[in-house]
């Protein structure tokens, strides 16, 4: 079993249900969900958006392999309601988007994926909650952990964290 973190985002639609949706269909066909983090607020990183986005990372244990894993997470965006346009270039706004962070310590190219993500250490919205599930976790390419990313991060876009009344873990 490979430890791999995940991040969950969506600017669409009841985004707290399809998170709990996203973690019940993750946990059924992927691996099993040991935890998630806090809910976050985000601005839209890389385009313009009316609705901010709900981000979370859940931390997983699986069998599968990264290729599987991925294949699978696309298929569960596709059912939550995510729509990839293949004439739009760039960032959109969705119900769902599922990016593999971390797959145990190991680094990835394929055509397919790149693992650790590569713009992870450059995104406060993947880097908060990473640091409180596992803010020591040190990037197998940076040799930084989760903290010092954070710390050099040059996005300053605004993140914050969610009041957990608001929110409840599943």
């Amino acid at each position: 079993m490979e430890k791999c973190y995940l991040l969950f985002g969506s600017n669409l639609g009841d985004k707290d249900e399809i998170f709990a949706k996203a973690c019940l269909l993750i946990n059924n066909r992927c691996g099993r969900v040991v935890e998630v983090s806090a809910a976050y607020e985000s601005e839209p990183w890389g385009f313009e958006a009316e609705e901010w986005f709900l981000n979370r990372v859940i931390v997983m244990e699986t069998a599968l392999s990264p290729e599987e894993l991925l294949r699978h997470l696309l298929d569960i965006e596709a059912e939550l309601g995510r729509v990839r346009h293949p004439d739009i270039q760039g960032y959109t706004s969705r119900t769902a988007d599922l990016d593999i962070l971390y797959y145990g310590s190991h680094v990835i190219r394929s055509e397919r994926l790149t693992v650790p993500h590569p713009r992870l250490h450059l995104r406060r919205f993947a880097l908060l909650p990473m640091c409180e599930v596992t803010p020591d976790w040190v990037h197998p390419l940076l040799n930084m952990t989760q903290t010092e990313l954070l710390q050099c991060c040059p996005d300053n876009s605004i993140v914050r964290e969610i009041p957990t009344e608001t929110h409840e873990k599943p």
